[in-house]
């Protein structure tokens, strides 16, 4: 049973909150004072996690699915959230290849909205187009034809989506969600060394806190 299965289990048996760390394992005064527990919020990785980030900055990378309606739920708040992060701080979005039909096919559609500068623009209206509008976005021509209706070029998001770089990109996603032993989304990893979702926090809100924590952390640390 892998240390996360083993904290679901405890937490599911109303235990998560009652086990005591062992004694040679005290919680920092930070932890203390912040209520958040290493084993019970968040997870460390046995092994470090790939960044992206420049020298200085701490990297937040947001697992997600445009299928998932948990992930389609949080959306806002995580934007929101976004846009008073530190100067240091990056979010980084990476869509999974396990929710839904042909899942591989919104990956491709997530990169190759990011290499045409599209992303902004349309991410949001992506969830909104499968939660709302009942949108399938399944396979290449379907999604060409919709961000037509969006003012993309259908050629070139045609030769976005089928492009080596999207393919590499896709490739170190799918590495990354291995690395983070990620089984669910929304997930929230931090600077490649943390892990934190809603079945650890019972929120997404206070997985956010837990982000923010985490994040105060690494900074001390360095």
């Amino acid at each position: 049973m892998q240390r996360r299965e083993f904290t679901r289990a405890l937490t599911a048996a109303g235990l998560g909150s009652a086990v005591a760390l062992p004694a040679t394992f005290p919680l920092s005064a930070s932890a203390q004072v912040s209520g958040f527990e290493s084993g019970r919020d968040y997870l460390p990785l046995k092994q470090a996690a790939p960044v992206e980030t420049a020298p200085g900055q701490i990297e937040v990378v947001e697992f997600f699915s445009y299928y998932c309606p948990h992930c389609n739920a949080f959306e806002p708040t995580l934007e929101a959230w976004s846009r008073r992060l530190p100067k240091d701080v990056v979010l980084r979005r990476v869509p999974v290849a396990f929710v839904g039909p042909r899942p591989e096919t919104r990956q491709r559609l997530f990169y190759a909205l990011e290499a045409l500068g599209q992303l902004n623009q349309l991410h949001a209206k992506v969830f909104r187009a499968v939660h709302i509008d009942r949108q399938r976005l399944e396979d290449p021509a379907g999604i060409a034809d919709w961000l037509a209706t969006q003012g993309v070029d259908k050629k070139q998001f045609t030769d976005a989506y089928n492009s080596f770089s999207v393919a590499a990109k896709v490739g170190r996603a799918n590495q990354l969600v291995s690395a983070y032993q990620v089984d669910g989304v929304p997930a929230l990893g931090v600077a490649g060394r943390y892990y934190t979702d809603a079945s650890l926090t019972r929120s997404m809100d206070r997985s956010l806190q837990v982000v923010d924590y985490l994040a105060g952390e690494v900074k001390k640390g360095r």
